[in-house]
């Protein structure tokens, strides 16, 4: 009796086990993304992860990637995910900051940090559970990922010199995010739209300037034949972030062991896309120069008026909307401690 009690103990273990395996459903997740996935560091990251979670997963976790705009238009992904339209969706999340006013400050934010800084925040300073609170605030129902990064983008391109803050004025400029917000303190015209329709906007004349991205994207995109002023620093982005947002309910579904996989393949496709927005940027920027590019340096001075309007509009942004304050002061907080280790740590690039 003693044995067949323990036999049936170890087969009631089987069966629960075996139950509980059979009874975690295959997923199959549809993720359109925002950026071409031929695009370094900004698209090719969720292509990477897309493809490592159906291999690393042994085909539980099936992710099927939508290039922009075949299933759902880039500026839609965060309601889509949400509403539960699709599974996922792979996109820069400062474009959803008319519905998410606090979402820039995870995108990109103007003489914010640099990229690994904004990961040390990010991992360890309470960033991606506040992220996943900011969403909540407001009625989204996703699971948010950081899942890319890259360093920083040119300050624009342009059809003549930008020599003082006046020349902003009546610009017709593309240009995303809280960046954005601050050319409109300057009087410039500013609009959105994807990036596949920058270069034909440029040709026409719908803009008289744009930004997009890093040297390695632009040069794909052919704003280099269209106009020949490309400005620097990208004081508006000097981090770009990417995420992957889950259907709320969707993430429910996953097992432990799924979510862990979605994280450690996010995480591994934040370093890789900074890895090769890094290992490609300097030799695309030294090509502009044979092709009549001229890369113009922002003086400083500028830069330094450039950063006051800026504060001024995270001031106003901080008094409108609770989130924005607090993540804000989050961040500047931990800059507070990290600049005495970025200036004092770091040999200057002409040494």
């Amino acid at each position: 009796m003693k044995l067949f009690k323990a036999l049936t103990g170890i087969a009631g273990a089987i069966a629960l086990t075996t139950a509980g395996s059979a009874f975690a459903d295959d997923l199959r997740w549809k993720m359109p993304v925002a950026f071409a996935t031929n695009l370094p560091g900004l698209g090719s990251p969720g292509a990477w992860v897309a493809e490592n979670l159906t291999t690393a997963s042994d085909g539980s976790l099936q992710v099927r990637v939508y290039e922009p705009g075949k299933l759902v238009p880039p500026f839609d992904i965060l309601q889509s995910v949400s509403d539960g339209k699709v599974e996922a969706g792979y996109t820069w999340i400062g474009y959803d900051q008319g519905k998410v006013p606090a979402i820039p400050l995870f995108a990109a934010v103007p003489f914010g940090m640099k990229p690994w800084a904004y990961t040390a925040w990010y991992y360890y300073g309470g960033g991606h559970e506040m992220l996943q609170e900011v969403y909540a605030n407001k009625g989204f129902d996703v699971h948010a990922q950081l899942c890319g990064i890259i360093g920083p983008e040119t300050a624009g391109w342009y059809s003549q010199p930008i020599e003082t803050l006046e020349d902003y004025r009546g610009l017709k400029i593309r240009f995303a995010g809280l960046g954005g917000k601050v050319l409109e303190e300057l009087g410039a015209s500013v609009t959105m739209m994807p990036g596949g329709e920058l270069y034909q906007a440029l040709e026409k004349g719908t803009i008289d300037a744009t930004e997009f991205s890093m040297p390695a994207i632009d040069q794909l995109l052919g704003f280099d034949q269209v106009v020949k002023y490309n400005l620097f620093p990208g004081w508006h982005q000097q981090f770009t972030a990417q995420y992957m947002l889950i259907n709320k309910d969707q993430w429910n579904k996953t097992t432990d062991a799924q979510k862990a996989l979605v994280e450690a393949s996010c995480t591994a496709a934040t370093t890789l896309g900074l890895a090769e927005g890094e290992y490609k940027n300097g030799k695309v920027l030294a090509g502009f120069q044979e092709k009549g590019v001229q890369a113009d340096q922002i003086p400083r001075e500028v830069l330094q008026q450039l950063k006051e309007v800026t504060d001024k509009v995270m001031k106003q942004e901080s008094a409108k909307d609770a989130d924005f304050k607090r993540v804000y002061e989050s961040q500047n907080e931990f800059l507070e401690t990290y600049k005495i280790w970025d200036e004092r740590a770091y040999v200057p690039t002409d040494l």
